[in-house]
């Protein structure tokens, strides 16, 4: 048995097999600006597949990759099989997209899709194109970007929107980490919010949690045990048992003097420093404004230096003035779509409603404070004619300051299905074309990925 050149890490080297004869039936036009396909067999290798293209998918919208829909897959990124599906390929011989199960060089071997987790400043512009076999169980909490081979690369369909390396892997290596935790726990002993953090960059590899450690950039501040929202992607908790949540939450609430103590340390020995509330292993901050605002009074008692920011799902304006007052800096709103019955399908809240959540952002925008928008983004969503043209009309009404362009980390398939039960959706535009038309008609808004320091605000 033996393949082309790309192969996993866990494959070994195999020659290209000599092709079959096969009947043309219809030759897509630019075959040779193609991006081969790649899958993966039962041992979990990954290679690609001479005679066949990758294919992307945008909702119900498949399209044969070209080299300009891609890029080489960035650093830090990792191809995953996916399993109980079945890839779907354009057949270059044929000239169509079909459903390949089995290997056509070896005949009863199955094949799996492959998908790419991209690192972070990365946008997908087509997931991985599949169909699930019977019984198929929901995919874990990532993102599923399409990928391809090209010119002896991986390539995923990706649209850079943040080059700062803030959370390279490059920039975290582990020896480094372990030296800044054993540094910080003589620094800050007996405070629970630091022990939680050594837990979530050592067990879960979180950047955030990472980064503090390592004195760079932005530093986590979880805080708050609960939530008001039961987001279908949250990272942790899923009391419904479908899929698994990807880090536990944290179990308890640090008190003013031991979040004070953390941020003052991070500002203390990060030029253009940030601390964030908010955080994947905590609820919503809003639900600790009892805790959280005179902490941020005392941070800022001590020093103006450093950003403090609040990312959250913006539910309780009250709440969030009492955070105002006490001297944030920036927000940042957690939204997969600006129109009602979308937002409510993901979100689900409990106690709040979406008018809610733009009174929240108009008070913000109104005392000063940088708002940004963490915009949770599909192909095949995001990207159709009745979503852009709800951001556009968002944009319009309440000006922003930012606009952070994420990857949706859930299920694709099972993702369009509840958004296409909440509202009607045309032919999507591509995800590029998202990105453009935000950039022509609100040039004074800024993009990227991460929380930008107060001496990067976007205020015009």
């Amino acid at each position: 048995m033996s393949y082309s050149g790309a192969k996993h890490q866990r494959a070994s080297a195999r020659r290209t097999p000599p092709s079959r004869k096969r009947t043309p039936h219809r030759r897509f036009s630019s075959a040779s600006e193609l991006v081969t396909a790649v899958v993966a067999d039962v041992r979990g290798d990954i290679f690609d597949l001479k005679g066949y293209a990758a294919v992307g998918m945008e909702g119900a919208l498949l399209t044969p990759l070209k080299a300009k829909d891609v890029i080489e897959t960035p650093h830090g990124g990792e191809l995953m099989l996916l399993p109980d599906r079945i890839p779907l390929l354009y057949n270059l011989a044929s000239g169509r997209i079909e459903a390949i199960s089995e290997n056509p060089y070896d005949p009863g071997t199955p094949l799996f899709p492959v998908a790419a987790f991209n690192s972070p400043g990365y946008v997908i512009s087509h997931n991985s194109a599949y169909q699930e076999t019977p019984g198929a169980v929901m995919l874990p909490l990532f993102s599923y970007g399409a990928a391809g081979w090209r010119r002896g690369a991986f390539h995923s369909a990706v649209i850079p929107v943040d080059d700062e390396p803030r959370q390279d892997l490059r920039f975290m290596k582990t020896e480094d980490v372990v030296r800044g935790v054993k540094h910080l726990r003589k620094a800050l002993p007996g405070n629970r919010l630091r022990a939680h953090l050594e837990h979530c960059a050592l067990t879960y590899g979180c950047p955030a949690g990472k980064n503090f450690f390592l004195g760079r950039y932005e530093a986590p501040l979880p805080s708050s045990q609960n939530c008001n929202a039961r987001c279908l992607g949250c990272l942790s908790l899923q009391a419904e048992g479908r899929v698994h949540h990807s880090q536990e939450r944290i179990a308890f609430t640090p008190t003013p003097e031991e979040i004070a103590d953390v941020a003052l340390y991070h500002i203390q020995r990060v030029k253009a420093a940030v601390v964030s509330f908010g955080q994947g292993c905590e609820g919503d901050p809003l639900l600790a404004a009892s805790v959280i605002a005179p902490a941020v009074r005392r941070i800022r008692s001590r020093t103006s230096e450093g950003t403090i920011n609040v990312n959250t799902n913006a539910s309780l304006p009250d709440a969030l003035a009492q955070l105002i007052a006490a001297g944030i800096d920036s927000m940042r709103v957690s939204m997969n779509s600006f129109r009602k019955p979308c937002y409510e399908a993901y979100f689900r809240p409990r106690g709040y409603r979406f008018e809610d959540v733009l009174a929240s952002i108009d008070l913000a925008i109104a005392r000063g404070v940088h708002v940004a928008i963490n915009y949770l983004n599909c192909p095949g969503f995001t990207d159709t004619p009745e979503e852009m043209a709800a951001l556009s009309d968002f944009l319009t009404r309440h000006p922003i300051h930012f606009v952070q362009w994420r990857n949706l980390n859930f299920d694709p398939l099972r993702y369009l299905g509840v958004m296409n039960e909440a509202a009607a959706h045309s032919r999507p535009a591509g995800m590029a074309e998202a990105v453009a038309a935000v950039r022509r008609r609100f040039p004074g808004v800024g993009h990227g990925y991460f929380n930008p320091p107060k001496e990067r605000f976007h205020l015009s």
